[in-house]
């Protein structure tokens, strides 16, 4: 493969195979992956139909699905009183998923960057109320989890 992808592409990538999995439970999660790749770097795809699949993709794709519940967890721990998980836009809360896995199953990306792309998915993928709103759910985790950490220290 000549195609580097940065992890940027990779959480994108990851979006976008999540994303349709809260919709299709027939989807299997390689499929979703396949699409994903197909959506954007369908030069990923060589002729025999094999596929690249980058490490951290299948990683952060498997771990989300695999943690989804404890996650969905965190987020609807950190709505206003009243509120439910269900009430989200889809997209945030998959956004939201995907940062919150990183920030306490990933080891190698700091909290702060996890919470920077998730701002820039929503971005992408949504508008300046849901940013907003994903900065503020994940500030407030972030702030959670580095107070866990000087206590354990």
């Amino acid at each position: 493969m000549s195609k580097e992808l940065s992890r940027h592409d990779i959480r994108k990538m990851a979006l976008q195979a999540l994303f349709p999995l809260d919709f299709n439970k027939d989807l299997t999660k390689q499929d979703a992956i396949r699409h994903a790749i197909e959506l954007e770097h369908h030069e990923l795809v060589d002729e025999e139909q094999e596929h690249f699949v980058p490490k951290y993709l299948d990683q952060l794709v498997v771990g989300v699905c695999h943690y989804k519940e404890e996650l969905d967890k965190v987020i609807q721990s950190h709505l206003k009183a009243g509120w439910k998980i269900q009430r989200l836009s889809k997209m945030d809360v998959t956004i939201l998923r995907i940062a919150l896995y990183e920030m306490i199953y990933v080891d190698n990306v700091p909290n702060r960057v996890a919470l920077n792309e998730a701002i820039e998915l929503a971005k992408t993928f949504s508008d300046d109320q849901s940013r907003k709103f994903v900065n503020g759910i994940l500030s407030t985790v972030n702030q959670e989890l580095s107070a866990e950490d000087k206590t354990e220290e």
